[in-house]
């Protein structure tokens, strides 16, 4: 009766020991998958914050955090009144200045009347000298007038084309000062500069912008940035442009796998971030590396990741 006791307890904790079992080997394995990666890190993107570059009350601002932004889009606009009234009267200047330029061919007309006809004279006096019809005093007079209106002619064309020189350059300076303008009306647009996601927004509609004040930040969230760590000896595992194989942790186990590339390695060694809890760990001198990922949308900055080269 004992021995059979004994058997059927035996048969009654099997159970018990092969389901236990069974939650080790898995638990091992799961966590020896974990251990598995070369490296480990967190994501980071390309964040740009966007400031103002006018100076004056910010009229629009359709900015949200979170709002994806496409780059060169327009998101505000900035007061430029007193810009637009100054860049107007710049363009009425110009115009006055050109209406005061001289017609050079009007100007010259008459002269070179004058000395059409000079010529049509010493012609006819030419023709009277062979006929001993006209002396020779007649045709020296009519070749001396000629000499004196082409210097005439040639004293005005100068004078025309000196003022017309200096209204040239007067018309480009005033063309610099419409470009300027047009730059600073410009600038009071509040235009995205990358394409990316909105992280903070720091100004309001109706408040007053000055140059260099922080309106917005935003991040390219499309193309995100695995920041690992690895020691000297991986380094001899790895060259710039790699393809490797990232792993993103979502917590509860949860994971995906991307292919990324690898695009720098810090070239001076530092100790193990402070992110690092233990002692011994934070000791090690390591390497950083930065991984590009193509973003599907799921991984979000400050996630945690995983690296296999």
């Amino acid at each position: 009766m004992r021995t059979n006791k004994s058997t059927k307890f035996k048969f009654q904790i099997a159970p018990f020991f092969t389901s236990s079992l069974i939650v080790l080997l898995l638990t091992t394995s799961c966590g020896k998958m974990k251990d598995d990666a070369d490296a480990s890190g967190t994501f980071e993107a390309t964040e740009v914050i966007v400031s103002a570059e006018g100076a004056g009350k910010i009229l629009t601002f359709s900015v949200e955090e979170g709002q994806l932004l496409t780059a060169g889009e327009i998101v505000g606009a900035i007061d430029s009144t007193q810009l637009f009234l100054r860049k107007q009267q710049i363009l009425s200047s110009n115009k006055s200045l050109q209406s005061r330029r001289p017609d050079v061919n009007k100007q010259i007309a008459a002269v070179e009347q004058q000395i059409v006809t000079a010529k049509t004279e010493r012609k006819r006096i030419e023709n009277l000298l062979k006929a001993n019809a006209a002396t020779q005093k007649q045709f020296d007079d009519v070749n001396a007038l000629i000499v004196l209106l082409e210097k005439q002619l040639d004293a005005q064309k100068t004078v025309l084309e000196t003022a017309n020189q200096g209204i040239t350059e007067d018309s480009q300076g005033i063309k610099i000062q419409e470009a300027q303008i047009a730059d600073q009306l410009h600038k009071c647009k509040i235009i995205s500069p990358i394409a990316g996601t909105v992280l903070v927004k720091y100004s309001e509609m109706g408040e007053v912008a000055a140059p260099g004040k922080a309106l917005f930040k935003i991040a390219d969230t499309n193309n995100m940035i695995l920041r690992a760590y690895v020691t000297a000896d991986q380094l001899t595992q790895l060259k710039i442009g790699q393809r490797v194989k990232v792993t993103s942790d979502f917590g509860k186990d949860k994971n995906k796998e991307y292919m990324g590339t690898l695009s720098w390695i810090s070239s001076k060694a530092e100790f193990t971030p402070k992110t690092i809890q233990t002692r011994d760990e934070r000791a090690n001198l390591v390497y950083a590396v930065k991984i590009d990922i193509k973003n599907d949308g799921f991984i979000k900055i400050g996630m945690y990741g995983d690296v296999n080269f």
